[in-house]
């Protein structure tokens, strides 16, 4: 696996620009209140998770997955039937696609560009407080447990918080590995230009993905060419006042104004549809737990948090609690959050990712980034931290599951997907392929391809979601969800104007914006 053992190297950000705030899980008021109070805690758990990993690596403790149910091609399949139902918190799995998500033949990639959300981690800060709280209330007041409740009275709380399991570590070294297979024509002979958002679980995940890479290359008797590991990663703050277009933050309108809540609005009716009775359940056979609805939507996350925190990805006793079918409300649960907050259920959504598609524009077509929303052109105007031009074909990208689903929107790749209902469950193929576990899972990622192929004298564009083709309607796609370059870009006129970005910093006078993207 070469030499593991070495360090990273981190090109250095100027400071000298305008730029986003940074991006949290809980990036609304409340979390902004309780960053400063977390942020010495956040910086330590990030020195130490990084000297951790670095001896892991050293060990050579990261090796692809050969659990019989987790592999580099197709990823998590323990339990299908539940665990691809998790929501966001659902480890990566390849994605049914109803396209062949092959390259075509006679084709050749030309170009490969791969965004990515970090690996499978640890609950958030305020979460992990909350969970703790809750197992806490119910062993402090419960006076007996049985039958599959049994194993709750000697449970020892032990998750942490914010950083990637050895678990999730593994699915970006399996994710590098998948990226090298996959585009051999251009791999084989080069190293991508990789960029990261600026929180330690980010930049580990780039790391980690590039260590398979890299495993893939050296196992890889067909590659040639010089091969410099570590890969220098650049990596983009994510504090106040920094532009990160793998970071939203700068917005003040969809982050404080009437739209900053649509995504919890639209899961609170659902709540008070499917909650109910599993909390009843719940407290039937654990009498004297007293919980509420919010509560035991925190007890079903346990179960992929669990699952995990194991280094195997060992599916927890805790997700046994509960059936298939709620399983698929919980899903639907998460994907409403997103969909509403994130994507194009809120109006400022898909303008949240104008800044990346812009980035991509500028890569696919080999001319400078134009853009006046997220983009640090600090960094986007120097070739040596902005790579474009016919030489450079490799890219990859690592960001949160919020920012992948406004990028989406942005691009308009769920622009088929009609306003989800929050009365009843809607399956991701009555939504047009649209759900958070398929979406954004942990280490979910969108493949950006350019090919030539015979018969067409232009580059032609494809968009693969964790193996899923997309048919890119928008701009004609073919049977093979193909479009032409130009087409392609043609088609994405709200990024290339810049998204609604103008109302982001306007009065409160913004609700009730229509989603017009």
């Amino acid at each position: 696996m070469g030499s593991l053992g070495r360090g990273y190297g981190y090109d250095p950000v100027p400071h000298n620009e305008d730029e986003a705030p940074s991006l949290k899980e809980h990036s609304k008021p409340r979390a902004r209140i309780l960053y400063g109070r977390r942020t010495w805690l956040a910086a330590f758990c990030g020195l130490l998770v990084t000297v951790l990993a670095l001896i892991s690596l050293r060990a050579g403790l990261l090796h692809p997955e050969d659990a019989s149910c987790d592999s580099v091609d197709k990823g998590y399949q323990c339990q299908p039937n539940i665990s691809h139902y998790w929501g966001q918190y659902s480890p990566y799995f390849s994605v049914p696609s109803e396209i062949p998500a092959e390259v075509p033949e006679g084709c050749l990639i030309t170009f490969a560009q791969v965004l990515s959300r970090h690996g499978a981690r640890d609950p958030t800060f305020i979460k992990t407080l909350e969970y703790a709280a809750i197992i806490a209330k119910i062993q402090g007041t419960v006076q007996k447990f049985s039958g599959e409740y049994a194993f709750l009275k000697d449970y020892k709380y032990k998750l942490g918080a914010d950083q990637l399991t050895t678990f999730g570590q593994q699915g970006l070294v399996n994710s590098g590995i998948a990226f090298y297979n996959r585009y051999k024509s251009l791999t084989q002979h080069s190293t991508p230009f990789v960029r990261a958002s600026g929180q330690t679980r980010v930049i580990q995940s780039a790391q980690n993905f590039t260590q398979g890479y890299h495993q893939a290359k050296l196992a890889d008797k067909g590659s040639s060419g010089s091969d410099k590991y570590p890969y220098p990663i650049i990596t983009i703050s994510e504090e106040d006042g920094k532009n990160n277009t793998l970071s939203h933050g700068l917005c003040t309108v969809f982050e404080e104004g009437p739209d900053a809540y649509t995504g919890f609005e639209a899961q609170k009716d659902w709540v008070e549809k499917w909650v109910p009775p599993i909390t009843a359940r719940l407290n039937a056979n654990l009498p004297g737990a007293n919980l509420i609805d919010f509560q035991t939507i925190h007890f079903m996350d346990l179960c992929p948090f669990e699952t995990v925190a194991s280094p195997s990805g060992q599916v927890s006793v805790f997700c046994g609690l509960f059936s298939d079918e709620e399983w698929h409300q919980f899903d639907y649960y998460q994907s409403l959050g997103k969909f509403y907050q994130y994507g194009n259920g809120n109006p400022l959504g898909p303008t949240q990712g104008v800044g990346f598609a812009n980035e991509l524009i500028a890569r696919m077509t080999g001319k400078p980034v134009n853009d006046h929303t997220t983009v640090n052109h600090t960094l986007d105007d120097s070739n040596s931290t902005f790579p474009i031009g016919p030489e450079h074909r490799l890219f990859a990208d690592f960001s949160h599951d919020n920012d992948l689903t406004a990028a989406f929107a942005s691009l308009g790749l769920y622009n088929s997907t009609a306003l989800l209902s929050n009365t009843s469950v809607q399956t991701p193929e009555e939504s047009n392929g649209y759900s958070v576990a398929w979406t954004v899972p942990f280490a979910g990622r969108a493949y950006f391809e350019k090919m030539k192929c015979k018969g067409n004298h232009e580059e032609l564009v494809r968009v693969l979601v964790n193996d899923r083709v997309r048919p890119l309607e928008t701009c004609g796609g073919d049977e093979l969800g193909r479009c032409t370059l130009k087409k392609f870009v043609e088609t994405l006129s709200f990024a290339r104007s810049g998204g609604h970005w103008d109302r982001c910093f306007a009065s409160a006078e913004s609700d009730g914006l229509a989603a017009d993207f």
